[in-house]
């Protein structure tokens, strides 16, 4: 098992040496070591990969609108370089109730980038905005999944919006309650779903007050420009009650989706460091800048998703075939070559505290796999004479391009005919939301490090269960490790999760990522530590060039 050195574990801990614990780590801020000397130019690009769906924290989803966002807003809690949970906006909390009532006190100086205070007030119509059928956020299940009074009900249109479990004790205590006690709650609390909004702004602009002439902003960063499928461009919040921590004046999001193009605009000095490394340039890479290759373990599984409801792939013998018919290591191997980890359980080795099964088909040989998923299709009708047809959906990307090729020929082998279809992001997550896809290439990275980050996408009312499986025992197995007195009780019933996971294949697992990126020679503060990836602006400086 892999994790972050010098991670707080957060269940078992008493509430109060756990507030004291955590307040006592470093703040957010970057750490420039004695005799470095720092550039005059304080500004940095970054690649991005896709252009972002949305800048609103209740509707960010997938990484490319995360990483700005987490820029530009700051939650209660946030992230050290390391990926340990630490204050943000919050001072400091009390948890009390058998861990079920969260008192936060939010910092005085705890201002939006307009100069007014963020109150408690702010906190609780973020959260409440999250769960508001009319706000339409993807992620309304983030706020339901720790079990906040009433946020079930208010999802599911069957109580009002002010009845969730959040309240103002006064402008700078905020408090929410849970129905029952979760041991990772304040972890979670470092995801854009939970960040603060500013009511006012929200109310003025509408669906356009993320636009750079509207936005306001309380973390690290405020937004100056956005140029649709060119660049957003942040400038530092003299307002952030770290500002004077701060070291990076402007940073620079380019939405690159080829990687060889990223990878050429890194090369001729246009970013200072890239979204993700080219895999069919890896190796020339390795001989030639090996010192500006970065490496991280990842906390994310990367993996084709079946729908469910579209036949045949409600028929579990079609969906295990198709799953043991992909060769992980000649993908891993072949295609990726960073160092990804072949995957056989949907939890990656990244994750802390848990450590994941060894499943029974991974164990086969490919050779005895291949043969097992031929008896499947079978059984199922399918044969020489009626052969499985099926599409494959992915994003644009160099690198999704060839392992679906790749594995349309692994599923060839096994008599399978494979049309692929390419959308672009925005297109791509709008296709899967509406369920009108066969099979799609999908990839998810945790939202907290714990295995529940994983395991909780796949039940039943998950909002982003987009293969819409559903097994009543699996739903009764993550609801009973929200409440699990021990962590070996909950360990135990994360690995039957997994178990179930596959026997029933409504995923088949691919590879465990791996964070792969350029970064040049002059930003400092950057880590290879945080599982989750999340490299925040603020923590980074330029030295001198």
């Amino acid at each position: 098992m892999k994790k972050p050195s010098k991670a707080l574990t957060l269940a078992g801990i008493p509430a109060l040496t756990l507030a004291a614990a955590i307040a006592a780590t470093t703040a957010s801020a970057a750490i420039v070591p004695a005799g470095i000397q720092l550039d005059n130019t304080q500004e940095l690009t970054r690649g991005n990969g896709a252009e972002p769906a949305s800048l609103d924290p209740q509707k960010v989803e997938g990484t490319p609108g995360s990483r700005v966002t987490r820029d530009m807003f700051e939650g209660l809690v946030t992230q050290d370089l390391e990926g340990n949970t630490i204050p943000g906006q919050a001072e400091s909390w009390t948890i009390s109730d058998n861990n079920k009532v969260f008192t936060f006190k939010i910092r005085e100086d705890a201002t939006w980038s307009n100069g007014d205070p963020v109150t408690a007030e702010d906190f609780v119509f973020g959260f409440q905005r999250a769960v508001d059928p009319a706000t339409a956020s993807n992620y309304a299940w983030f706020i339901e999944i720790p079990t906040i009074i009433n946020a079930s009900n208010i999802i599911g249109g069957k109580a009002p919006v002010d009845s969730l479990g959040v309240k103002a004790l006064d402008d700078k205590t905020f408090q929410v309650t849970l129905e029952k006690p979760v041991p990772y709650f304040i972890k979670m609390l470092a995801h854009q779903t939970t960040f603060p909004v500013p009511k006012k702004v929200v109310d003025k602009f509408g669906d356009e007050w993320t636009r750079a002439e509207n936005i306001v902003s309380n973390g690290a960063y405020v937004m100056e420009k956005w140029v649709v499928n060119e660049r957003i461009v942040l400038k530092r919040n003299k307002n952030y009650w770290n500002d004077k921590e701060t070291v990076i004046d402007q940073v620079t999001f380019l939405p690159i989706v080829s990687q060889t193009a990223e990878l050429n605009r890194y090369k001729s000095g246009e970013l200072d460091f890239t979204q993700e490394i080219s895999s069919k340039h890896f190796s020339s890479l390795q001989k030639d800048i090996p010192n500006e290759i970065r490496i991280t373990p990842q906390l994310g599984t990367y993996y084709y998703e079946f729908n469910t409801k579209v036949k045949p792939f409600d028929d579990v013998r079609v969906r295990k075939a198709l799953s043991y018919a992909i060769n992980r290591d000649a993908i891993t191997r072949s295609i990726t070559k960073r160092g990804e980890i072949p995957a056989y359980t949907f939890t990656p080795e990244a994750v802390a505290g848990f450590q994941p099964p060894k499943t029974d088909y991974g164990q086969l040989t490919q050779k005895e796999r291949n043969s097992k998923a031929k008896e499947l299709l079978e059984t199922a009708g399918y044969n020489k004479n009626n052969p499985l047809k099926l599409s494959l959906l992915y994003n644009t990307s160099e690198l999704h391009q060839p392992i679906a090729v790749a594995v349309s020929y692994m599923w060839k082998s096994i008599g399978v005919e494979t049309t692929l279809e390419n959308q672009e992001w925005k297109t791509f997550l709008d296709t899967k939301n509406e369920g009108k896809f066969e099979i799609s290439r999908s990839g998810w990275i945790g939202d907290y490090n714990e295995a529940s980050t994983m395991l909780d996408l796949k039940t039943t009312t998950h909002g982003n269960n987009d293969g819409k499986w559903s097994n009543k025992r699996y739903d009764e197995i993550m609801a009973a490790s929200r409440t699990a007195s021990t962590d070996a009780e909950r360990e135990a019933l994360y690995i039957e999760a997994e178990k179930i996971l596959a026997s029933e294949m409504p995923v088949a697992p691919v590879y465990q990522y791996v964070t792969g990126r350029l970064v040049k020679p002059w930003v400092g503060g950057y880590t290879t530590k945080n599982v989750e990836d999340n490299i925040y602006t603020r923590d980074l400086y330029i030295t001198k060039k």
